[in-house]
């Protein structure tokens, strides 16, 4: 009997703090710096280095997220990007709505990737397709939470 009382009070505390280890999402919210990206396109791989001459953030609140790329050169005024938009977490299941970016092919697209996190690590991997931009990419972005 007292072993059932035990198990009760177990069960109620965890039906009181509402957490179910099966519905967990991952907590993202905040700023993540890229620390690098490799993009896999018609079997080559290429894998840029963001801990150099080039920095990017993503910033990710509740429902939005946005970036910003630059260079670090002084000298290097055009190498600068940005977008941004929603974003639906589900699980590990990531999914952006691009609702603001220079290229008009990419707004309004929508890009599905899965998250894992290690610590303060973020990783991203996903496909990136844009017939009209003529990009059809797999992405994975390693990122490091900014404190």
């Amino acid at each position: 009997m007292r072993n059932i009382l035990v198990l009760l009070v177990i069960l109620s505390l965890f039906s009181c703090t509402g957490i179910n280890a099966n519905d967990q999402e991952l907590n993202i919210q905040g700023t993540w710096q890229l620390l690098s990206a490799t993009t896999i396109e018609n079997g080559k791989s290429k894998t840029t280095d963001y801990s150099g001459k080039l920095k990017m953030i993503k910033i990710l609140n509740h429902s939005h997220f946005a970036f910003l790329r630059h260079s670090l050169d002084v000298k290097d005024s055009t190498n600068f990007d940005a977008g941004g938009g929603t974003f639906v977490l589900d699980k590990d299941d990531y999914t952006e709505h691009l609702e603001y970016y220079k290229d008009k092919n990419w707004e309004g697209k929508t890009f599905k990737f899965k998250l894992t996190i290690h610590n303060d690590t973020l990783i991203q991997k996903g496909v990136e397709e844009v017939e009209a931009a003529g990009v059809d990419r797999v992405i994975i972005e390693k990122y490091i939470k900014v404190k």
